[in-house]
């Protein structure tokens, strides 16, 4: 959400009424999040000018770990030099630290396109901004669900009840320090998230959605101590209960 809101971001500095606008500052702390939306919290140090040139060589953009030439335009400007520079910090200062740790694991490998591709400056602002909605395209409507074995039929569902809230076993990337807590596409694929952990016994679907819509499951290392909740479905393994009377 935060890389995807920086890239919008970018993307309207780099087509602005005044030009494209570079942030001389670029530092996460120049940046808030308000309703979902990254915001810039100070514009005093942008700059809608672009270096001058005479040649190519005069347009070498430098980073303390890597440079980039650029190309001179007949005008005399270093070409896209503003969005560029946008958009390498936009690599260093956040895609690095936040793309590669929490995406499902099919398209972990499209995140890291994008990571390699600004990294190098091969993607500019609206190629990249493109990769963008197409991974937010496929993680909201779970077209990068692998065909699997169908699990949930292993389960069996109660709906109108939860389990009482309480510290349980933790997995990463969880919403709740207190336990885990992750959004799925449907409870199929929350089945195949319960299976792939070994304390899994239960899961919960609630009403509460991601800022994507995708709805929240907690998964539980036991089922017991069940409790009304018409927003809830709590699903359990069938070899869980097995013996037990629900």
């Amino acid at each position: 959400q935060i890389c995807l809101s920086l890239v919008k971001l970018l993307f309207y500095l780099a087509h602005s009424p005044l030009g494209s606008i570079v942030l001389l500052d670029f530092q996460p702390r120049q940046f808030v999040m308000v309703d979902g939306n990254l915001k810039v919290t100070d514009m005093d140090d942008a700059s809608t000018e672009e270096l001058s040139c005479k040649e190519d060589n005069d347009c070498t953009l430098d980073f303390p770990t890597k440079s980039f030439p650029l190309k001179c335009s007949v005008v005399g400007k270093c070409e896209g030099i503003n969005e560029k520079k946008n958009l390498f910090n936009a690599y260093r200062y956040f895609f690095t630290y936040l793309l590669p740790h929490s995406a499902p694991p099919a398209l972990r490998p499209l995140l890291s396109d994008i990571l390699n591709a600004t990294g190098d400056l091969r993607y500019g602002i609206n190629e990249t901004l493109k990769a963008f909605e197409k991974v937010l395209h496929l993680y909201k409507s779970g077209l990068y669900l692998q065909k699997r074995r169908l699990l949930l039929k292993d389960y069996i569902s109660l709906k109108g009840f939860r389990t009482v809230e309480g510290e349980d076993y933790k997995c990463w990337p969880s919403y709740s320090h207190l336990g885990c807590l992750l959004s799925i596409h449907s409870a199929e694929e929350a089945a195949a998230i319960c299976n792939s952990q070994l304390q899994c016994q239960s899961f919960i679907v609630t009403q509460h959605r991601t800022w994507t819509g995708r709805p929240l499951a907690s998964f539980q290392s036991s089922w017991t101590d069940l409790i009304p909740d018409t927003n809830a479905v709590v699903y359990i393994k069938r070899s869980a209960s097995s013996g037990e009377r629900l």
